[in-house]
């Protein structure tokens, strides 16, 4: 695995993950960083910069210009690759996996060559110091890229991820992960576990704002992000991409709970 290590960030770390091909939300996070007088190396973006919406090429430029630290997600992996999907191990016939064909298929037709091979030479994970406290950041696992941890999950797993993220990083204090599309603060027996959230696509809560984490003087706290909701889905439907995600969108709420543990679904009689 590759690692890089950012050296010492005493500074504010603005956190995020999944921008998904949604260029309106990335304008808005970096706006949000500037806003706060956050500098570009104090910026860390958790992977999947290209997924269900429809600026891929423009929001993979867009992150390359900025300067922030960014780590390869599954969607990058398999990009690079040329792999025939997007990595998640979506069960066959589900929803998402129907859905992922469509926007895959799409990105592979808007990166080049080189695109591709900057996608080849994210490292795997990230570390940096904080206030003297040192953090690991990572995908989804170390374990497995695409690994999907949410916040109800059983301590083993996330000892197991933990241990697995030392081997290559050495010892830390906090973990920070993307992937699952929802932010969570969770404490472990090993400390804290981070999840930021992405900005592509809102959390299943209702409303459309995305997130994202700012971490202060060593406290973390997760940030709603509002952006062009609108602009969003005007480009995903210029892309002739499915309709389910632009919905999603606007609505709050995700096409499909197949990848969501039963605690985490939200009952149809409860969505407004």
């Amino acid at each position: 695995m590759k690692h890089r290590d950012l050296g010492v960030l005493d500074q504010d770390v603005l956190l995020f993950g999944g921008p998904y091909g949604n260029r309106q939300a990335l304008d808005a996070v970096f706006a949000s960083a500037q806003a706060a007088g956050i500098p570009a190396d104090h910026v860390i973006c958790t992977g999947d910069i290209v997924a269900y919406c429809g600026a891929p090429a423009a929001c993979v430029a867009a992150v390359r210009a900025s300067g922030c630290a960014v780590l390869a997600g599954n969607c990058e992996v398999q990009l690079a690759q040329g792999a025939p999907d997007c990595g998640c191990g979506f069960d066959e016939g589900t929803t998402c996996d129907r859905l992922s064909v469509a926007w895959y298929a799409y990105a592979q037709t808007q990166l080049d060559v080189a695109e591709r091979m900057w996608m080849a030479e994210l490292p795997d994970v990230l570390s940096f110091v904080h206030h003297g406290q040192r953090y690991g950041v990572l995908h989804g696992g170390v374990s497995d890229v695409a690994r999907f941890i949410w916040a109800t999950d059983g301590e083993a797993v996330f000892a197991q991820e933990w241990a697995a993220l030392e081997a290559v990083t050495g010892p830390v204090d906090a973990v920070i992960a993307g992937h699952s599309g929802l932010p969570f603060v969770r404490q472990t027996t090993r400390g804290p576990w981070i999840n930021a959230g992405v900005i592509g696509m809102p959390p299943h809560d209702g409303a459309p704002q995305t997130r994202f984490a700012v971490l202060r003087a060593g406290q973390v706290r997760i940030e709603a992000l509002e952006y062009d909701v609108q602009g969003a889905c005007d480009d995903m439907t210029a892309a002739g991409l499915p309709s389910e995600y632009r919905d999603a969108l606007k609505s709050g709420y995700w096409p499909s709970e197949d990848v969501l543990p039963a605690a985490l679904r939200v009952a149809v009689s409860d969505r407004g």
